[in-house]
């Protein structure tokens, strides 16, 4: 049998079998939502997976970033080390949409009592990679090399003191042992309906950083400012001067960026200036060189305009996730598998939300690519978006996840 035959073949495999598991990624999805977890915090999730790629006969590694499961599948031939990866944790966030199986699930996050809820589609990444894996197993006779499952915890960040996510995942071997040659990952989410399938190469979503400016000023009373020095004022310069750095320091036309501030803290009442004023951000950027100049112009912005009006500002950018960097080549040669199941792909913008997906395609080549599990019946703007307490995914999108997932990770072992 030909190679293009063989791949046939397994197409065909893949199809019959991702049917027959729908339905157990469906009532798997469905569990995982009742019953949400937080980063670090995903002991039930984590035993679920691992005893479910135990009973496929697939050796799995447990504990890894905390709460990390590693699932190997060997091939019954040889060839290259392919990666599939999910992220299993849920936000602080507290359900509102009527479902049967919606989260009543309150618990404590970074000292506050929060509710939680799967309000990024991570419980369904998880019942499509655990339906991958049983579609694969099935097949493992055929799979010339072997495929390794990450179920990775954290992707929302650690809680506050921890370390967590793909990162440490990383620290801690996820891509050795065998060593991984190519990693695949997708995001389920309501910018596209059911069905489609939408990827892009090179930046596709964006490196994040945080930011927190202090700026001090003299604490006098409201009625005498000019005995003290207003750094409430001086703060609100400081928010208009940072929005010239992506409108009017950058090159507009290399990549989108922004600089955001999120808060502000400072004074206690109506008649008291107080001595500072503490402003934190996000710094969200798709290009390598930007994202260093936007660290420099935001420092020095601060500290100009803090000196201007007698005032400090003391700037302090914390580095987050890297550029979710799609590998052009192997993106070209994942297309025709995703065009194969899909209804429809599209290449849609890049976008300035982030992912530490991105962790692992600093070290291997990867592709990231959007799942769409909006109901055909909405548009965008109708429906919730992810990170939403009204987040909804229409189920019968996952079998398409199971299916692309599937592909991809065959193709790339059967290429030459």
């Amino acid at each position: 049998m030909s190679t293009a035959e063989a791949a046939t073949t397994l197409d065909s495999r893949i199809d019959e079998a991702s049917a027959r598991v729908e339905s157990r990624v469906i009532a798997m999805r469905r569990d995982i939502h009742e019953h949400p977890e937080l980063g670090n915090r995903e002991t039930r999730t984590a035993k679920i997976v691992a005893d479910r790629l135990r009973e496929l006969g697939i050796e799995v590694k447990t504990g890894v970033a905390h709460t990390g499961v590693i699932g190997l599948l060997r091939g019954g031939k040889p060839g290259r080390v392919v990666a599939l990866r999910a992220d299993m944790d849920a936000l602080p966030v507290s359900e509102q949409v009527d479902l049967p199986f919606a989260s009543k699930v309150r618990t404590t996050y970074n000292g506050q009592e929060v509710g939680v809820m799967h309000a990024c589609g991570h419980d369904g990444h998880v019942a499509i990679l655990l339906g991958v894996a049983e579609v694969l197993a099935g097949m493992r006779e055929q799979i010339p090399g072997t495929v390794k499952f990450i179920f990775q915890p954290a992707e929302e960040g650690a809680p506050e003191g921890e370390e967590g996510g793909a990162e440490l995942m990383i620290k801690e071997g996820a891509l050795e042992n065998p060593k991984v040659d190519a990693i695949f990952g997708l995001h389920i989410g309501s910018r596209f309906p059911v069905g489609t399938i939408a990827y892009r190469p090179g930046s596709a979503m964006a490196a994040v950083d945080s930011m927190k400016i202090v700026v001090r000023g003299k604490q006098t009373h409201g009625a005498y400012p000019w005995l003290g020095v207003d750094p409430i004022v001086v703060a609100s310069q400081i928010v208009l001067g940072l929005q010239t750095i992506t409108s009017r320091q950058l090159d507009a036309t290399q990549a989108p960026s922004v600089v955001t501030v999120g808060a502000i803290h400072g004074g206690v009442r109506n008649n008291i200036i107080p001595d500072e004023v503490e402003m934190l951000g996000t710094l969200r950027s798709l290009d390598k060189t930007m994202r260093t100049q936007i660290h420099e112009k935001v420092k020095r912005t601060a500290e100009n305009i803090a000196i201007s009006g007698g005032a400090t500002a003391t700037v302090t950018i914390e580095t987050g996730y890297p550029i979710v960097h799609n590998d052009p080549d192997l993106t070209a040669k994942a297309g025709p598998a995703l065009a194969r199941v899909a209804e429809e792909v599209v290449i849609p913008n890049a976008v300035l939300g982030a992912e530490d997906f991105s962790f692992f395609q600093e070290k291997v080549p990867g592709l990231f690519y959007w799942l769409g599990t909006r109901p055909k019946n909405q548009t965008a703007e109708q429906a919730a978006s992810n990170h939403s307490p009204l987040f909804y995914v229409d189920e019968s999108g996952l079998l398409l996840g199971v299916r692309s997932l599937s592909a991809v990770a065959i193709d790339y072992l059967m290429a030459k």
